[in-house]
């Protein structure tokens, strides 16, 4: 059965409307995976992911992916070089910390856009918006069937 079970049309556009208000603050691109099982170690499926959504390719190496393995109950959050250079060492970890307490509560949309949003926050800080920005990645939530 489709991992796409788990989400509403409601959840699903307040995914995509956190990434598109969290877009608005910086350069930064973020996208999100969603799959059922997790093949593996957490942080080498998510690298996998990464890169088959092509998330390295942004111009600035400032691309964020949010994995979520839901049946499985691994999450992880990415960012590429250009982000990971500029950002404490603990940041991925504080925002994945918040994530997580909402999963706990079976809160999987609100989990997410929590973070999504956290993220904008801080990215903008190290990208922030420019008057020429494109959206380079797409805001829509990638689904695996793992």
């Amino acid at each position: 059965m489709s991992v796409q079970k788990y989400f509403t049309t409601e959840n699903k556009l307040q995914i995509t409307n956190a990434i598109r208000v969290a877009e608005t603050n910086t350069s930064g691109e973020i996208r999100v995976h969603i799959e059922s099982h997790c093949k593996g170690d957490v942080l080498d499926q998510a690298a996998y992911v990464f890169e088959k959504l092509e998330i390295h390719k942004t111009e600035l190496r400032n691309g964020v992916l949010f994995y979520l393995a839901i049946e499985d109950h691994q999450f992880a959050i990415l960012g590429d070089a250009g982000i990971n250079q500029k950002v404490p060492l603990d940041f991925w970890e504080n925002i994945k910390e918040g994530v997580v307490a909402k999963f706990k509560e079976g809160l999987f949309s609100e989990g997410l856009a929590h973070g999504i949003v956290k993220a904008g926050e801080q990215l903008k800080e190290h990208f922030p918006y420019q008057v020429d920005d494109i959206n380079e990645l797409s805001d829509e939530i990638s689904f695996g069937e793992k």
